[in-house]
């Protein structure tokens, strides 16, 4: 099929990966072929026996003794061999690491070249000068004003007030005490007034 989009995917399996896990096939075929072997030297070990070719059977046995020897050998370099790989694995994700704390360090080292203690110092001492200079403006624009002008507002508030809440005239007449019972006739349904008439 291809590659879809035109573009080649790297392969995360470097060089030296390549190369153990090579080493480590090779190895595991060596040792297929040896447990096979062990088997057949087995099996002609028995066939001699009932032959009655009891030190050739014995010599065989040793033969099967030294490759099963060798067999062991090999896991053991299989282990080793997977242990570092393993170890490469980790190394390469330490280095990365490292480099990312060098390049973080760059970074921070730029910052502060930007931005010194001094400019800091700085900054914060104009932003407290600007608050403390709000706060006398405010103290004089609260302060400036006296009594006879304080009352002024206080009279034009009520004024605004007064004009907005415009009430409807209280009659001065006394309300009834009881309100009158309507008529039968108003009662009714007006299809039946009609009707009536």
């Amino acid at each position: 099929m291809g590659n879809l989009f035109g573009r080649k995917r790297r392969s995360r399996v470097t060089e030296q990966d390549r190369a153990v896990l090579q080493q480590r096939d090779k190895l595991r075929q060596y040792q297929k072929r040896l447990s096979l072997g062990l088997e057949r030297e087995r099996a002609l070990a028995r066939q001699l026996l009932r032959d009655g070719k009891k030190e050739k059977a014995m010599l065989l046995l040793k033969k099967k003794r030294y490759q099963e020897q060798l067999l062991d050998k090999t896991e053991n370099q299989i282990s080793n061999l997977e242990r570092m790989v393993q170890d490469i694995e980790f190394t390469q994700i330490e280095m990365k690491v490292i480099e990312g704390l060098k390049i973080g360090n760059e970074c921070l080292n730029k910052m502060h070249q930007v931005m010194s203690i001094e400019e800091v110092e700085r900054i914060i001492g104009e932003t407290q000068d600007a608050v403390e200079y709000q706060r006398q403006i405010d103290e004089l624009l609260a302060g400036s004003l006296t009594e006879e002008d304080e009352d002024a507002i206080l009279e034009e508030l009520n004024a605004i007030t007064q004009e907005q809440l415009e009430l409807p005239e209280v009659p001065s007449e006394p309300l009834p005490e009881k309100i009158p019972e309507a008529s039968p006739v108003e009662n009714r349904p007006k299809a039946e007034l009609v009707a009536a008439s």
